[in-house]
């Protein structure tokens, strides 16, 4: 007869599992005997708590497990990241584009021939620069009211495999319709855009099919949005607007050393009629000064330096110009300018600015087949 007093025996209930319709993972033989837990031991000894059993530490069943870090893995987010950046790029550049469109007038859009998409035809497009400069300037025949000048005249040719760039001199002798004989310069003057155009595609004899006006009060902040660009040439001392001594800018440049030009800089030697280390420099050089610049610009955007600024370019890039373009038309060309590789710098003028016809004749072959 049992003691009333003795401790009953606990009641236990027992739970059957059903069978698991995967197999375990890595299923541990019946008559493997039970492996030590150096860690669990490591903790008796030192009389720490065992947490390895505890739910979400590590090791610990049904708890996260990290993967490794690898260099697929890293090379993963680092692709990720870069087509962000690039996205993001280009909606800016869209969106600024579309911001932009629609300042060129009706009488633009005529003059021009048109054409089919820059990457996959052959394009060429017309890229100007008034001379008129903000009030009070000191600048040296620059125009600070009424109508201006074209400061610079340079055709681009990109898409279907053309890469090639023709400047002409600004004094060069043209017949502008509806003025006569005059140099070329002078028919943006008369007749904005739509006439220099019309005057350049007479004088030349091919079809100009975009138009690109350069706003040289925007210029500057381009530039710095890339960061400055390297610019490498001839000796040139030149003092924009009176020099830094009276509120301008005042450029130094080595022959053969490389300079870094920020925006102000950089428009200032775009726009220097006179340097003073060479006298008998003329509006030749002054073209081939303008086209160095494209290329140092070009080099800077696909520099390290530019990828990281490209966010800013994007945005800043249209803002700098009036064009018939539309955004993806605008990208389309300078997609084509970027992987077109720097061509020569070619120039159509003389001192003179009477052009022999077959002077001419060979640029436009040259022009057209490069």
């Amino acid at each position: 007869m049992s003691d009333p007093e003795s401790p009953q025996p606990p009641k236990y209930t027992k739970y059957r599992a059903r069978r698991s319709l995967l197999p375990r993972r890595d299923p541990k033989p019946q008559n493997e005997p039970a492996r030590a837990d150096p860690l669990a031991e490591l903790r008796a000894e030192t009389g720490r708590p065992d947490t390895a059993g505890s739910p979400g530490a590590p090791g610990a069943p049904g708890a996260p497990r990290r993967r490794p870090i690898t260099k697929k893995r890293v090379a993963k987010w680092a692709a990720i990241a870069l087509a962000a950046w690039i996205g993001v790029s280009l909606l800016l550049f869209l969106v600024s584009a579309q911001i932009e469109q629609g300042k060129v007038d009706d009488a633009t859009n005529d003059a021009l021939a048109g054409g089919g998409p820059p990457i996959a035809s052959p394009t060429t497009i017309l890229v100007l620069g008034s001379d008129q400069r903000p009030e009070g300037t000191q600048e040296a025949g620059a125009s600070t009211s009424g109508p201006s000048r074209s400061d610079s005249i340079m055709l681009l040719r990109v898409g279907g495999g053309a890469n090639s760039r023709l400047s002409i001199a600004r004094d060069t002798i043209v017949d502008i319709p509806g003025h006569g004989r005059s140099k070329i310069n002078a028919a943006y003057a008369y007749g904005g855009a739509a006439l220099a155009i019309r005057t350049v595609s007479q004088y030349l004899g091919i079809d100009v099919n975009h138009v690109i006006e350069v706003s040289f009060s925007e210029f500057p902040d381009l530039i710095d949005a890339m960061g400055g660009i390297n610019y490498k040439g001839g000796c040139v001392v030149a003092r924009i607007n009176g020099g830094y001594k009276n509120g301008g800018v005042t450029v130094r440049i080595k022959a053969g050393e490389k300079e870094h030009l920020n925006g102000d800089q950089a428009l200032a030697l775009a726009r220097a009629r006179k340097n003073e280390c060479n006298p008998r420099e003329n509006d030749l050089s002054r073209a081939r000064r303008q086209q160095r610049i494209i290329s140092a610009m070009r080099s800077r955007v696909l520099s390290p330096a530019g990828f990281a600024r490209l966010p800013w370019i994007s945005w800043q890039a249209p803002r700098t110009f009036r064009t018939d373009m539309s955004g993806p038309t605008l990208m389309a060309v300078f997609a084509g300018l970027a992987i077109g590789g720097s061509p020569e710098t070619h120039v159509l003028g003389t001192p003179s600015g009477i052009v022999p016809e077959s002077a001419r004749a060979a640029a436009v072959r040259r022009f057209l087949d490069g």
